[in-house]
C-alpha cells in the first residue's frame, strides 16, 4: 500500500510543494498475491517484487526500520541498515507496515510452523516441500518417509487454499521424476477452524473449491484445530495424531507490531482508527498529519454501514490512491473525499488452470476463473516492467515443463566454505588450505 501511495503522491507533487520519504527495511514492496505462484515456480521470485528505488525515483528512499513514532512532536525514530538511530521530522505521515501472520501459542509452532507473508517464506516452503520428495526417496526409515510426504496448511482463507493448491500441483509434477514414490503415498491435510474456506467467494463457491480439492485426494478438515505439532507430531482437535514434516501456518494476519511503538490511536484488534478519509482519529478528532490504510488501518466500509473495510489487495491499492489524493487535498488547501468502494468481489487460484470467483455476483469456476484471477493480479502489480516479467514467465511456464528442483543451499549458502575452512589458533593440528596438494 506504501508504494502505491508514494508513487502517486510524486506524480502529483513538484518538488517545490512536497519531498516524499520512504522507510522501509526491504529494498522491495512484496505483491503478496504472486507469493503461491512463486512458490509453485510459476514465476520467478524476483518478478513478485517491486524495487523501490527503481519505481520510487521521486521519492528519497531510507533503508531501515522504524522503531518510534512521536506524532505528538510529529518525529519517526529509525534504525538504518547500517549506522546510528536518526530522527526524521515530518509534516504529514503515511503509517502502512501492513500486517504479519497472526499466531497462536499452539506447542511446536515456533519451532516446526512455515509462515506464507513474505518472498523469503515462499522460497523456502518450495525448496522445503522438494527436499522432503529426495528425503522420502532415499531414506530406509518407513516412519520418516511417510512423514516426509505428509503436508499440512493451517488456515482455510486465501493465502492457505491458493499455497496449497499450488503445492499440491508441484509435488504431483514432481513424482515424475521419482520412480520411488506413489501418488497414494502424498498426504496433504487443510485444517480449518471454522465450517466453511475461502468465505470471501461465498458459501456456494467455496463449497465448489472443497470439492475439487476433495477430488484431488486433499483431507479437508473443518471445523478442526491444530492443538500441538512438537517434533513433527500433529495433534488435531478430532483427536487424530499423526507426523508431518511440513506445517504450513496461514491462519490469518494481525497488524504489524511496528504500531506498537508508536501514540498513535488503536482499535480493540490493534488497527489504527480511521475516518472515511483515511485520516487517523482519535474518537472524534481527526489527527492532524497522520494517515493510514491497509492492512493495519481500521476503516469504515461506506458502502456497508457499520462494517469495515476488508484486509484484501482490492481495498489497499484503492486506498492508496484516495489517501495520496486527500494528502495533495490538504496541502493545497482543498478538503480531503472519503474513500468509497463496493467489494467486486474475490477471485481464488486453485492451482494451474483450476480456480473460483464471483465478481459483482457473478460466480465462476474453473478455467474461465483461472483467467480472471491472473488477469485481475496482472493489472493490479506496479510497473509495466514487471508486468512484461510476469507474462514472459506465465509464457515459458506455459511452454515448457514446470522445474521441479529444490535450492535448499541459499538457506545456509556459507556452510560448506565454513567446513571447508579451519579455525585459526582454536585447532593447532589442522592444515592450513591447501596442504598436502604439493
Amino acid at each position: 500500500m506504501g508504494l502505491y501511495a508514494a508513487l502517486r503522491l510524486s506524480r502529483k507533487l513538484n518538488s517545490a510543494q512536497a519531498e516524499v520519504i520512504v522507510i522501509d527495511p526491504q529494498p522491495h514492496m512484496t505483491y503478496q498475491p504472486f507469493l503461491p505462484e512463486a512458490a509453485a515456480g510459476n514465476i520467478s521470485p524476483r518478478h513478485s517484487v517491486v524495487p523501490l528505488r527503481r519505481e520510487l525515483k521521486r521519492c528519497r528512499i531510507v533503508s531501515g526500520e522504524v522503531t518510534r513514532i512521536e506524532h505528538a512532536r510529529k518525529t519517526v525514530t529509525v534504525q538504518p541498515i547500517d549506522g546510528p538511530v536518526k530522527e526524521i521530522a515530518y509534516d504529514h505521515i503515511v503509517v502502512a507496515p501492513g500486517s504479519v501472520s497472526r499466531t497462536l501459542p499452539i506447542p511446536g509452532l515456533r519451532e516446526r510452523g512455515i509462515g506464507f507473508k513474505t518472498i523469503g517464506e515462499a522460497i523456502y516452503l518450495r525448496n522445503h516441500i522438494l527436499d522432503r520428495l529426495d528425503i522420502a526417496a532415499t531414506t530406509p526409515d518407513e516412519q520418516m518417509r511417510k512423514a516426509s510426504l505428509t503436508f499440512v496448511f493451517v488456515g482455510g482463507g486465501y493465502a492457505g487454499v491458493e499455497a496449497l493448491a499450488e503445492m499440491e500441483d508441484v509435488v504431483r509434477d514432481g513424482l515424475k521424476y521419482y520412480p520411488e514414490l506413489e501418488q497414494q503415498e502424498l498426504r496433504f491435510v487443510l485444517v480449518e477452524a471454522s465450517n466453511r474456506i475461502l468465505p470471501e467467494v461465498g458459501p456456494e463457491m467455496g463449497a465448489y473449491a472443497a470439492r475439487q480439492l476433495q477430488k484431488r485426494g486433499i483431507d479437508i478438515r473443518l471445523e478442526t484445530r491444530m492443538e500441538s505439532c512438537v517434533d513433527g507430531e500433529v495433534h488435531l482437535s478430532d483427536g487424530e495424531v499423526f507426523r508431518a514434516e511440513t506445517i504450513v501456518w496461514t491462519a490469518g494476519v494481525k497488524p504489524s507490531p511496528m504500531l506498537d511503538q508508536t501514540d498513535l490511536p488503536r482499535g480493540p484488534r490493534g488497527h489504527l482508527t480511521c475516518a472515511t478519509t483515511l485520516q487517523v482519529v482519535d474518537g472524534d478528532r481527526v489527527l492532524d498529519g497522520a494517515w493510514s490504510a491497509g492492512d493495519c488501518a481500521q476503516v469504515p466500509d461506506l458502502t456497508s454501514p457499520g462494517a469495515w473495510c476488508s484486509p484484501s489487495a482490492q481495498h489497499a491499492v484503492r486506498q492508496a490512491s484516495v489517501l495520496a489524493d486527500n494528502i495533495r487535498a490538504v496541502i493545497i488547501g482543498a478538503q480531503p473525499k472519503d474513500y468509497r468502494h463496493k467489494y467486486a468481489g474475490s477471485v481464488a487460484s486453485l492451482g494451474l488452470y483450476k480456480g473460483v470467483a464471483k465478481i459483482y455476483g457473478i460466480k465462476l469456476k474453473g478455467l474461465p476463473a483461472w483467467l480472471m484471477h491472473r488477469t485481475y493480479h496482472m493489472s493490479r502489480i506496479p510497473s509495466f516492467n514487471r508486468k512484461v516479467r510476469v507474462l514472459v514467465d506465465w509464457t515459458l511456464a506455459f511452454v515448457l515443463k514446470r522445474e521441479v528442483i529444490s535450492l535448499g543451499q541459499l538457506h545456509t549458502p556459507r556452510e560448506e566454505f565454513t567446513h571447508v575452512t579451519p579455525p585459526l589458533g582454536n585447532d593447532r593440528g589442522a592444515e592450513p588450505v591447501g596442504a598436502g596438494s604439493r
